[in-house]
């Protein structure tokens, strides 16, 4: 039927296939050239109905195409309604452009159309606003249009809400909104969405009992919970240790015959997994079949990382067989499962073999693929091969990542070859990868060891320049490093360094430094600062009173022939006392080391190095 042939039965025809759907935008677009072309012209609900048809076509990015239908529309002298320029504030939204949106709020107003007449236009604009990640605008919006203009949103619109205040981990905004629902005289109630979507939210935030008393509320206010529902909070009982209260939450879901879907067995299989119980996973996915409910990639994947988990490879590798022969083709995730299994057994070649088998199948590797056999070759100081296989990743157009030139640098400096790791510091920069506190750490730290203390004094400012912060355990290394140098001026200035930064020295900083000081022989030193590591509510360690074992110090003075023994020194040590058994160390004016001690100045720097 044509626009020519009959105008009335087309519009007819039009109106059915806007009702059926459209599979293309050609079709509709025809359509509205015909709609154009007849004499008299449609009214805008014929021209609005096919719009919002065309709408439905999400995969096809139609908005900029209804736009422009829209312009020429508008210039042919057709009349808008409230109802076609909300369809246009929500093309504009879906654009990113909700500027453009609110211009259509002040046309309609301009036109005459009242409040009331623009609801769908303001639900438009706040949902809009929130797909757009602009909440404090939204909930202005919604303050405007239901405190003083006295529009009631949709229930769309609430849910809309709840669910961006939960993605921004606002969940008291979110509660804040449900209780408004709750108590506006209005229709417009929670329903199963919302409630399902805040205790999802609680659950994941680790807010358990926040999340059960919302059940509750929900079950005595006549909605029953869904499998989704359910999942969330088995997910979040099972996440916290509470396995007992989650079989209890999934026992009341058997009880109130709602069927477990693929999601709710996945979620169960994998659970149990990584809490080491893969027999009790083997047994739901044996109930999972039973039940009519085919496993899927995600099933196995679970069940697979379980058994390389607890080690047991043979398993993991007849499961592989068995998913081929389901036709459940393994993925990425599963070799790369699969490979970190062999690399925590430090089965280092079988890993590979499976790197192998992946190229033969076609399978891409992807970032994490490459960094974790990097990780497992480095740790297994086969330093070349994992440089290969650096160099193999980036030809195929796979960019490393932290992870992968953080992995690449610890074998480099582990392996004492820290001329090459600076410069692969560099290459990294080049590259585009801005390196992490953890990067920076890795080379301070074996700079340090090495005694190359300019150097790692430059990567620090290098790395405060941009805005990073050492954290305590370089600090510390630094600390070590001059110790064992004998640089203690140079310790005590990076112990003050780190509360200028605000990296407030701890337990391992001034014990480090104290055995420093024992070491360098400077008994007085040792002692001041660990009165000072006590004010601060820190005690000696283990590896400190070893040295100070190692020592009998004597104090005297001209005016008093006080003895320190060295029993009641250690004591004193030990029971965290600053009253020592010598009246000041001002007053002292010989320290003699015992030099026959057991331990002697050799084990103390081996003590130093480990």
């Amino acid at each position: 039927v044509t626009a020519i042939d009959d105008p009335r039965k087309f519009l007819e025809y039009v109106r059915e296939q806007c009702q059926l759907g459209f599979t293309n935008l050609q079709f509709p677009l025809n359509l509205f050239n015909q709609m154009m072309s007849l004499v008299r012209r449609p009214s805008i609900i014929d021209f609005i109905r096919l719009l919002a048809a065309m709408l439905r076509l999400k995969r096809l990015h139609p908005h900029s195409t209804v736009i422009s239908l829209y312009s020429h529309l508008d210039l042919s002298g057709t009349r808008p309604d409230s109802h076609s320029m909300a369809i246009l504030a929500n093309c504009y939204c879906h654009l990113g452009r909700v500027d453009f949106g609110y211009s259509f709020l002040a046309k309609s107003l301009k036109l005459g159309y009242p409040f009331e007449c623009n609801c769908f236009l303001f639900n438009t604009l706040i949902n809009g606003l929130v797909h757009n990640n602009q909440l404090p605008q939204a909930v202005k919006l919604l303050d405007v249009t239901v405190v003083k203009l006295g529009i009631q949103p949709s229930i769309v619109t609430y849910g809309t809400m709840v669910k961006g205040l939960c993605k921004i981990g606002d969940n008291a905004g979110a509660l804040h909104l449900l209780r408004r629902m709750n108590s506006s005289p209005s229709s417009c109630k929670p329903d199963l969405v919302i409630y399902s979507t805040l205790i999802d939210s609680l659950c994941k935030d680790k807010l358990i009992s926040e999340a059960l008393k919302l059940f509750d509320i929900m079950k005595t206010e006549g909605i029953k919970p869904d499998v989704f529902t359910y999942t969330s909070l088995i997910r979040g009982m099972f996440n916290l240790g509470r396995k007992g209260e989650a079989k209890d939450i999934l026992v009341e879901m058997l009880d109130n015959n709602v069927a477990l879907t693929v999601a709710t067995y996945n979620m169960l299989v994998d659970m149990h997994c990584k809490d080491g119980m893969v027999d009790d996973a083997e047994a739901i996915i044996r109930n999972m079949i039973e039940q009519g409910v085919a496993p899927d990639i995600l099933t196995y994947n679970a069940l697979l990382d379980g058994y390389c988990l607890c080690g047991q490879m043979d398993k993991a590798k007849d499961l592989m067989k068995l998913m081929v022969q389901t036709h459940c083709h393994p993925d990425v995730v599963t070799y790369s499962t699969l490979m970190n299994g062999y690399v925590k057994l430090k089965s280092i070649d079988k890993a590979l073999d499976v790197l192998q088998e992946m190229f033969e199948r076609g399978i891409s590797p992807n970032v994490v693929v490459y960094n974790t056999l990097i990780d497992g070759l480095c740790k297994s100081n086969r330093i070349p091969v994992a440089r290969q296989l650096f160099n193999v990743m980036q030809r195929d157009g796979i960019k490393p990542d932290v992870c992968s030139y953080a992995s690449l640098l610890d074998g480099l400096c582990k392996n004492a070859q820290l001329h090459e790791a600076v410069a692969l510091l560099r290459e990294m920069e080049s590259n585009g990868v801005a390196p992490n506190i953890v990067i920076y750490s890795i080379l301070i730290n074996s700079l340090c060891e090495a005694g190359q203390f300019k150097d790692a004094e430059n990567l620090v400012s290098d790395l405060l320049s941009k805005g990073l912060v050492p954290d305590y355990k370089t600090y510390t290394s630094m600390i070590k490093g001059f110790c064992k140098k004998g640089l203690m001026s140079k310790a005590i200035e990076v112990l003050n360094k780190m509360n200028e930064v605000g990296v407030p020295p701890e337990s391992g900083a001034y014990n480090t430094l104290i055995r420093g000081f024992i070491i360098n022989k400077d008994m007085p030193n040792a002692l001041s600062y660990r009165d000072i590591m006590l004010n601060m509510g820190f005690e000696a360690d283990a590896s400190t009173m070893k040295h100070q074992r190692s020592y009998s110090v004597l104090s005297s003075s001209a005016s008093a022939n006080l003895e320190c023994s060295y029993g009641e020194t250690v004591q004193s040590l030990q029971s965290g006392k600053k009253n020592y058994p010598y009246s000041s160390w001002r007053r002292s004016t010989i320290i003699k080391f015992d030099v026959d001690s057991a331990v002697n100045q050799n084990s103390f720097s081996a003590e130093m190095q480990n």
